[in-house]
């Protein structure tokens, strides 16, 4: 190796190292960089590419059963939509104008608009970064990730894959999907860097990593019945609506198969095809290699007494994260996840017995803010019927009547997939979708219960963009990766979840008799 090349690889791993060893964990508010040429002329045309779409449906005749402020809203949603995608300015700016737009739009008012910063998801998330703060700051994120790669790092493969089994293991104990995020970001940055991805130098590691853990975090939640509440409002549906009783096993004997495998796939198709990671990449990019990373660990020592602290807190939490369905009968009132997460921010900023003060918790305003601005556009299409009615439209244009089941299941599964890109909210989505599908099962003279329950494992699968759901909020907040990198990775795992669901409903599903035969017509 040239003396230059020496020197330009010892001031990368003394960089690496610094983060390695920081007190904090800093999610920058500074735009993203173009990666190439393309993404530059993206960046140029997306600004007057927003404002034409937005002036083309604003003024276009208002669709059947469309209303003059649905029509508004999507108008407003689809600029926004543009500009997050093309990025010609940071992404909170955009969310800053949308939300200006709802309002002299009158698609809502201002008090609708300023509600969002009050959400519980917002809150959720501000907490939660406080405890992730608790984590890098007492070096106990860092003692994670650098074990981490000790006992699966040798490759990026294999660290992967450990992030995998380590969402595995947290999907069916944890239902909040943005706990799960936060609680897991740190290492991910930390081991991020070992692999030399860092926010100001991405590299497919990076987005391989980041983005396979918002899979994971989402799509694993479909593994049970309680992975969201979004899952039990759906089972709560198929009751009523179908008059069938869905329980935890035979959720779990479909959905974890799809799940599993769906990730397993993203793994390997991920780090192979999508975002190749080249052969030099694929070991720890820090001067000394593994060498290192065990010699900083083992300058750890022994556990301190604010990592016994910052467990003590954290467990406190998880728990009652893990044991909301009985705190009714244990303290009379139900802690939601952001109130548990507002209890542990108590503990870890208490003068002198907590071990963080507020000027060290790195809270991304930034960050809440595009939040904000996604859930107030979100909002709007749910409440003025523009994403019910784009739903219906989508439905009413397939003359279903005299199809095979396989054909009518097909695109029932594939229309709820990619619905997520329509609307933020899963819940929104259960109460939109399943009453359609259930109406739809019963109008062809199909049993609801083989539509509505393999629908219903789509829920959780809102990866397509860094609005689609809470983590996606969080981790795009890393600039690891950038939104087409997002779509590009997203809908390739929801197509391989629709062709599993599809291949399934041609066997297992069938086997087990939630499926008719896959090309029978109705009785």
């Amino acid at each position: 190796m040239s003396a230059d090349g020496a020197a330009q690889t010892h001031a990368q791993s003394q960089k690496l190292l610094e983060l390695l060893g920081m007190e904090r964990m800093s999610l920058s508010s500074k735009p993203r960089e173009a990666q190439d040429s393309t993404e530059k002329w993206m960046r140029y045309l997306g600004f007057p590419g927003g404002i034409l779409l937005f002036l083309l449906i604003l003024y276009l005749p208002p669709g059947a059963g469309l209303s003059a402020s649905a029509q508004a809203g999507a108008a407003c949603f689809a600029l926004a939509l543009v500009w997050w995608v093309t990025e010609p300015f940071p992404t909170y700016v955009t969310s800053l104008v949308l939300m200006f737009l709802l309002l002299v739009t009158r698609v809502a008012n201002d008090k609708t608009i300023m509600y969002v910063l009050g959400m519980d998801v917002i809150w959720l998330n501000l907490l939660a970064f406080i405890l992730s703060s608790m984590l890098v700051k007492v070096r106990l994120a860092k003692r994670m990730a650098l074990w981490l790669i000790l006992r699966f790092g040798k490759n990026a493969s294999h660290a992967l894959l450990a992030f995998l089994i380590l969402h595995m293991a947290l999907a069916p104990l944890i239902p909040a999907t943005a706990a799960r995020a936060v609680m897991t970001l740190p290492l991910m940055v930390v081991v991020a860097a070992i692999y030399g991805a860092t926010e100001d130098s991405n590299n497919n590691f990076g987005r391989n990593l980041l983005l396979l853990n918002l899979c994971g975090i989402s799509i694993l939640s479909s593994m049970t019945m309680t992975g969201s509440a979004a899952n039990l409002i759906a089972v709560g549906m198929i009751q009523t609506m179908a008059d069938q009783r869905v329980y935890y096993v035979d959720w779990v004997k479909v959905g974890t198969p799809i799940a599993v495998t769906t990730m397993f796939v993203m793994w390997w198709v991920g780090q192979k095809v999508i975002f190749r990671i080249p052969k030099d990449e694929r070991v720890p990019q820090l001067e000394g290699g593994l060498g290192l990373v065990k010699d900083q660990y083992e300058a750890l020592g022994p556990l301190t007494k604010p990592e016994k602290k910052a467990i003590a807190i954290f467990s406190l939490v998880l728990a009652l994260w893990m044991t909301d369905i009985f705190h009714m009968e244990w303290f009379g009132v139900e802690i939601s996840a952001p109130f548990a997460a507002l209890l542990g921010a108590v503990i870890v900023l208490f003068p002198r017995y907590g071990v963080l003060q507020w000027s060290e918790a790195e809270i991304p305003w930034h960050l809440l803010i595009f939040s904000a601005g996604a859930y107030a556009g979100g909002l709007a299409l749910d409440d003025t019927g523009a994403a019910a009615w784009g739903v219906k439209v989508l439905f009413g244009s397939f003359d279903l009547k005299s199809v095979p089941f396989g054909v009518a299941y097909t695109i029932v599964i594939a229309v709820m997939m990619y619905s997520h890109l329509l609307t933020t909210s899963k819940t929104v989505r259960t109460l939109i979708m399943l009453p359609i599908i259930i109406t739809l099962a019963k109008s062809l003279g199909w049993n609801p219960i083989s539509f509505a329950l393999p629908a219903a494992l789509c829920i959780d699968w809102v990866v397509g963009l860094p609005i689609s759901g809470k983590p996606n909020v969080i981790l795009f907040s890393t600039n690891q990766y950038s939104v087409g990198d997002n779509f590009r990775y997203g809908i390739t795992a929801c197509t391989v979840g629709v062709v599993l669901l599809v291949l399934s409903a041609m066997t297992w599903f069938h086997w087990i008799g939630l499926t008719p035969a896959f090309w029978a017509t109705a009785p």
